[in-house]
């Protein structure tokens, strides 16, 4: 199957080039873009971001394997990054991570069963004075305390 964007997001595409010197240039937030609508990039995004901005192929798959918030296989409907970066793990990351396995039974880099959250960490998301802290999809949860996790965690499962 070929991807394309919804006409609404094709809009947003054409906004995006028009910020950009070159069409190279605008490969980062074009991805962005395309897995906002698609939740991963898959082999027809490539293809289609190659066509699309007249770049190589491997030098999107380049991209997209370089930067980790770019998703490589499908993901779940909701992610959530815990951030494992000096600071917060001297403020308890690590068994925040390991409070979290434990509840939704994987490991990081995983999906739960039902396809609702995959597990990530992140090198830093820029909340040091606020650690230990997670990023859930676009929104950041601080100064967290197992309690707090559950009730968040909680909450997605709905």
């Amino acid at each position: 199957m070929t991807f394309a964007l919804t006409p609404e997001r094709d809009q947003e595409l054409e906004q995006i080039l028009k910020r950009y010197p070159n069409r190279m240039a605008a490969l980062i937030p074009v991805l962005h873009l395309a897995q906002d609508q698609n939740g991963w990039i898959s082999e027809e995004v490539v293809e289609w971001a190659s066509r699309r901005l007249d770049v190589p192929p491997a030098h999107v798959r380049g991209v997209v394997t370089f930067y980790t918030l770019f998703n490589q296989k499908p993901v779940g409907k909701h992610q959530v990054w815990v951030c494992r970066t000096l600071p917060c793990a001297l403020r308890g990351a690590g068994q925040l991570l390991a409070h979290c396995e434990k509840k939704l039974g994987i490991h990081a880099g995983e999906t739960t069963a039902d396809g609702k959250i995959t597990l990530r960490t992140a090198e830093c998301l820029a909340s040091c004075g606020t650690a230990p802290m997670m990023q859930v999809d676009k929104t950041y949860h601080e100064n967290l305390t197992p309690e707090a996790v559950d009730a968040l965690l909680d909450e997605l499962r709905r």
